[in-house]
C-alpha cells in the first residue's frame, strides 16, 4: 500500500486526537471499546508508557498497576501518579496529533 493510499484511509478529522479521559477496564465509565481498538500511545512525564490503565490529560494523571497486588475484588491495585500526560492515536503513523494540556 503506497504511503497516499494508508493517509486516504485515516483522514485527519477532530477525532484524531483521543479524548481528555479513558480507561482500559470495561467496568469504568471512561472505557471506549472503539478508542483502545485504534491503540492509545501515552507519554507520561516525557517518557512513553505502555502500563497505562487510565488517564486524564485535563487532571495530568495516569494510574498503573501496582505490581501484582490486587483489591477485594480482585482488580489491580492502582496507583495514581500525577504530572504532564499526552496522549495520541498510534494508527496514525509518525508525527499523529497529541492532545495535551494547555
Amino acid at each position: 500500500m503506497s504511503d497516499s493510499e494508508q493517509n486516504s484511509a485515516t483522514p485527519a478529522t477532530g477525532s484524531d486526537v483521543p479524548p481528555d479521559r479513558l480507561a482500559i477496564s470495561p467496568g469504568s465509565e471512561y472505557f471506549d471499546a472503539d478508542k483502545l481498538r485504534r491503540g492509545v500511545g501515552i507519554r507520561f512525564k516525557g517518557a512513553v508508557r505502555t502500563n497505562v490503565e487510565e488517564y486524564c490529560i485535563s487532571e495530568s494523571w495516569v494510574k498503573v498497576q501496582a505490581g501484582k497486588t490486587m483489591d477485594r475484588k480482585g482488580q489491580p491495585l492502582l496507583l495514581k501518579l500525577n504530572g504532564p500526560v499526552e496522549a495520541w492515536y498510534e494508527d496514525l503513523g509518525e508525527n499523529p496529533p497529541v492532545a495535551k494540556a494547555d
